[in-house]
């Protein structure tokens, strides 16, 4: 058995990890890089050999990091199965098709306006693209064993970080891998918890907060005095929102407010057709989540669901104080920059950072204080207040991870850590081994490990 890590490893995103074992090649997670251009530039690269011969893709959710590669994969000629769980199927279908989407748009965008240096300018891939790749899929139920073949097989355990999410547990030859994919909290706003897994001989496992553990405080009361703060300055509150979990998070939270009449008397939208059409999938699984058919009734009399573009452009030219969700969460495209476009350099609006922001991403620049950011071929000085609330994080902390970790039966032979900033990666290694003392190493990029 051998494990290469194409992606994922020394960074957050790109999460592609291929295990070869009895003559197959199994990838698990397929995702595309994000953040500094050096990372994104690898999305352009030749696809490896390995990929041209891949049996079979497992995924263990629909984010865009771990699922965001599979049309590149398609249009290079794989013409095996996607497995996943039915949630992640219909998520992944929504974020691919927006990633395509403005992916075309960027691409005609930046050709209008000659700020590329590409003649013309290409997107890694089209809708029709995303649409072809959506037939490969095939899902699953969590918590049952699927053969693959006789002596491999493999099932899905719930990991509470976004609908669908699951560990990925496969027996190889009587050998547990287990795959972490990301971990969520062990309280989260509208998800079940992470279940636990008690043995495994191969472990892989995030870390993209190994090195610190989230605050504990009301996130309602953080919500509602950036809401307040620029209501009463008679601005516009901007949240760059991850339209998958993170948007019904905050429309949860907001109903709950509005529920309390404790919210100001102002419109709430939520700009984002992506989003729109996952809050939808939320509604349909209501066996993946914790929401009453109450709360789902009051999410949407909260919120102004907006999926037409002339619509959004009313919105965006609209002077009046409202909040808006709008993706994407880092900032690296989508609508909201339309709405920054308006607000960013007029010191009476705020900007609301509510996720993790990947290094290399305008919502990082932001948090690091830079006076100005560049977007649609232009630098635009940064006015607008910015405000961060760390405790939506959708990653298991650090005690949260050592937590799961902590109920293995008995140490896996070698733990692989990925999926997280080096310091991160390697605070989490040091933790496992001084208080766990298992063997684990942080996994390299494009490293080869031998599994006995």
């Amino acid at each position: 058995m051998k494990l290469t890590f194409f992606g994922g490893a020394g960074t957050v995103t790109g999460s592609r990890i291929l295990l070869e074992v009895n003559y197959k090649k199994i990838l698990i997670d397929c995702g595309l890089f994000q953040g500094v251009k050096e990372l994104r530039l690898k999305n352009w690269e030749k696809i490896p050999e390995d990929f041209k011969e891949l049996d079979l893709v497992i995924l263990t959710h629909a984010h865009l990091d771990h699922t965001g590669y599979l049309p590149i994969l398609i249009k290079n000629g794989y013409v095996g199965k996607i497995y996943c769980t039915h949630a992640t199927k219909d998520l992944t279908e929504i974020i691919l098709l927006d990633s395509a989407k403005i992916q075309e748009e960027d691409a005609r965008r930046a050709n209008e306006h000659h700020y590329t240096k590409h003649d013309p300018a290409k997107p890694l891939y089209d809708i029709e693209d995303a649409k072809l790749t959506m037939t490969h899929f095939e899902t699953f139920d969590l918590n049952t064993w699927n053969i693959i073949e006789d002596s491999i097989k493999f099932k899905f355990i719930n990991s509470g970080h976004i609908l669908g999410s699951a560990f990925v547990v496969l027996d190889v030859n009587g050998k547990i891998i287990v795959f972490s994919g990301d971990i969520g909290r062990k309280e989260p706003i509208l998800l079940y918890p992470f279940e636990y897994i008690t043995k495994a001989d191969y472990l892989i496992v995030e870390s993209t907060y190994g090195n610190r553990n989230h605050k504990n405080t009301s996130i309602n009361e953080v919500l509602l005095k950036h809401i307040n703060h620029t209501y009463n300055k008679g601005g516009i509150l901007i949240i760059p929102t991850f339209s998958v979990e993170r948007a019904q998070e905050i429309i949860y939270l907001l109903s709950l407010l509005k529920r309390d009449h404790k919210l100001p008397n102002i419109p709430i939208f939520l700009d984002s057709p992506m989003g729109v059409n996952a809050t939808e999938v939320y509604f349909k699984y209501k066996n993946g989540h914790k929401l009453s058919d109450e709360d789902i009734k009051s999410m949407l009399s909260t919120v102004n669901l907006i999926t037409e573009i002339n619509a959004s452009k009313m919105i965006v030219n609209n002077k009046d104080p409202k909040i808006v969700l709008a993706g994407s969460g880092m900032i690296t495209g989508g609508r909201v920059l339309h709405y920054l476009d308006k607000i960013i350099s007029d010191e009476k609006h705020s900007i609301l950072i509510v996720g993790y922001q990947a290094e290399g991403t305008r919502g990082k620049a932001l948090l690091a204080g830079d006076t100005e950011i560049k977007f649609f071929g232009e630098y635009h000085k940064v006015k607008a207040e910015i405000f961060k609330i760390n405790e939506f994080s959708g990653h298991a902390d650090q005690s949260e991870l050592m937590d799961w970790l902590k109920h293995f039966k008995e140490p896996p032979t070698l733990t692989f850590i990925n999926h997280g900033e080096p310091h991160q990666s390697q605070a989490l290694n040091t933790k496992i081994k001084t208080e766990l003392k298992w063997k684990s190493t942080v996994a390299k990029l494009n490293n080869e490990y031998y599994l006995d």
